[in-house]
């Protein structure tokens, strides 16, 4: 077992870290600290110090939240991206499975199956007071891509530094990347304020696909055929 697993099994040892592990694997996008007292039924402190174990291990990540009202932005947690397949998460691959099951059951090309899982995990993740492209940018970063972002004037693109489903995009690059297109353009349409103008692919084995949108007017539609 190499030093990173190590790490992390020694973390998820503990039965209450493996519990809110669990929890914030089974609550998505993120949770606050204030859920997870809840549930544990331990105090704030308490809670905190498990969740930078679990942050110092890479289970988790830890991010700001975004809002225009007063008061202090809480803090919230979610996987790791590249943990998802690992200690029970949910993974990638049979995401992506269940999305392609659905396409042939349904007779569906890829980047429509795609879109309209895109437009459904735009009403979970919608949230009024976080930018479009934030919202966009941590679903992609659940997913395992890796994204870098840049805008400039209202273009966005995103750099992706990972394929989370390398192995099947080398032997079906049209099927895997035609399918992420149109989960892109459905969260893009769901969303509103964003559209998708292109994605420029490359070797999955490298990564750095390139992802451009520009930014809309909140309620037009999003999309256009790339």
């Amino acid at each position: 077992m190499n030093d990173s697993l190590q790490q992390e099994a020694r973390a998820l040892g503990d039965p209450t870290r493996h519990r809110i592990f669990q929890y914030i694997a089974d609550h998505e996008p993120a949770v606050t600290v204030a859920e997870l007292t809840e549930y544990v039924g331990l105090n704030h402190n308490a809670v905190r110090q498990h969740l930078s174990v679990l942050k110092d291990a890479n289970l988790v990540v830890e991010e700001r939240e975004e809002r225009d009202r007063p008061g202090r932005p809480r803090l919230l947690y979610r996987l790791h991206p590249e943990v998802l397949d690992r200690w029970g998460a949910p993974g990638a691959y049979p995401w992506l499975a269940n999305l392609l099951a659905a396409a042939l059951r349904n007779q569906e090309e890829p980047r429509l199956a795609g879109r309209e899982e895109g437009f459904r995990r735009a009403a979970e993740i919608d949230n009024p007071d976080t930018d479009r492209a934030v919202l966009l940018e941590t679903e992609m970063l659940r997913r395992g891509f890796r994204p870098t972002r840049a805008e400039h004037d209202g273009r966005l693109e995103f750099t992706l530094g990972r394929c989370p489903f390398v192995e099947v995009a080398r032997s079906d690059p049209g099927t895997v990347c035609q399918l992420h297109l149109g989960l892109v353009e459905g969260l893009a349409e769901g969303l509103g304020g964003l559209e998708v103008e292109k994605l420029v692919t490359r070797d999955p084995g490298e990564a750095g696909c390139l992802l451009a949108l520009h930014r809309t007017a909140r309620g037009e539609s999003a999309v256009r055929t790339a």
